[in-house]
């Protein structure tokens, strides 16, 4: 037993997307965020800050920026300038304001399977979405395919959207295969648009790569997008950053209007801070946790699930599964709310060609555990409707 993390939390009344209005013994699966309590200083700071009792404008954290400049550097060998780093409200607004300071009727390319905003972000800023497929092996597990991204690029492509550490595969990416993408960016001048908002969630024997440090040539063209909120369960707080250390590409994103929606709150900025600083040993132990979660759900799928197969993350505590030979017609996320009382993602809203669900393990092991059983009697026609 881990005190920390096989405790469930009654999230039922928290006003929590995950857990709210579910019927009566439904378990989610589906929405990106953990069941845990985030780190006792996170908590701590929060309460302090709370207890202060004015709640004003916030000025720009300085404090935190130091904080980051020296994670970059330490985790990743990235000297990033203090200016270079800009904070928003979220990875996914940051996209939406990256996505503004390009070519109106221009195209961007983006890589399914792949998290479902990746879709829309584009459309939403008068952009075309392209889809280049990643590249999957026999046994399903996924690669950098760059030779179909540079088959499907367009003379108006103007950049690409990478998500690295990848949702819903789980792929750490290669600093092989991230630099034969940047080398086909190079060649078409492509902006990049990095999601690394999983970036701490990875595995013993993986090391997450940022794509900017590649080269001076990359950095210069790339958007980077991290937060806190994956990694410390603190999604709620809206406290997230880019870090673009052109400055004529910072200057494009406040040029497009993206100023109106710049910054976090101070509660964000106090509970960032309490992370990065203070919560390693937590984060450590998460990791360790996450990892035997992984391990589980690997095991129970090939040994309990015939039909289905799945290739251990790398990183995140998503798990992806391809349920393409269970024979089963229709939806995949409806048949299992039906039948196994669970809610799950379906694959149709990550773009994926075939029958997949992606399940979150972000959860205490007890859960787990229970979901995975009735996975495995939903699937023997032993459900619970």
């Amino acid at each position: 037993m881990n005190p920390l993390f096989d405790v469930l939390v009654d999230r039922t009344s928290s006003d929590s997307s995950k857990w709210h209005r579910l019927a009566d013994q439904v378990l989610p699966f589906g929405v990106a965020d953990m069941d845990f309590k985030s780190p006792e200083p996170v908590i701590r700071a929060l309460r302090e800050r709370v207890d202060h009792g004015v709640y004003g404008y916030p000025t720009d954290p300085v404090a935190l920026r130091e904080v980051l400049v020296a994670r970059l550097a330490e985790r990743y060998g990235w000297q990033v300038a203090p200016d270079a780093i800009m904070f928003i409200p979220g990875c996914i607004p940051g996209l939406a304001m990256a996505c503004r300071t390009l070519p109106n009727g221009h195209s961007v390319v983006v890589q399914p399977p792949v998290y479902g905003p990746f879709f829309y972000l584009p459309g939403g800023a008068g952009l075309q979405c392209l889809r280049s497929p990643l590249g999957r092996t026999a046994d399903g597990r996924y690669y950098q395919d760059p030779e179909r991204l540079e088959h499907d690029i367009q003379e108006d492509t103007c950049a690409f959207m990478l998500c690295s550490p990848h949702n819903p595969v789980g792929r750490v990416w290669t600093r092989e295969e991230l630099g034969a993408v940047a080398e086909v960016c190079l060649r078409h001048n492509l902006i990049i648009l990095s999601d690394d908002i999983h970036c701490e969630l990875v595995y013993e024997g993986y090391r997450h790569t940022p794509i900017a440090t590649l080269s001076p040539e990359v950095e210069a063209r790339t958007v980077t997008l991290m937060a806190p909120s994956k990694t410390f369960n603190i999604a709620g707080l809206h406290c997230a950053f880019a870090i673009i250390p052109n400055k004529d590409l910072r200057d494009d994103m406040m040029h497009s209007g993206a100023w109106a929606t710049m910054g976090s709150n101070i509660l964000g900025y106090a509970a960032a801070l309490a992370a990065y600083r203070d919560s390693n040993g937590w984060l450590a132990e998460l990791m360790a946790y996450l990892g035997e979660n992984r391990d589980l759900v690997t095991t129970y799928v090939r040994e309990q699930m015939p039909g289905i197969s799945v290739v251990p993350s790398e990183g995140t505590y998503l798990a992806w599964l391809d349920c393409s030979g269970t024979g089963i017609e229709g939806k995949l996320s409806r048949f299992f709310y039906d039948n196994a009382k669970m809610v799950v993602g379906g694959g149709e809203g990550y773009g994926a060609e075939g029958h997949f669900v992606r399940l979150n393990y972000g959860c205490p092991r007890p859960m787990l555990e229970e979901g995975l059983r009735r996975m495995a009697a939903a699937l023997q026609g032993d459900g619970m409707a």
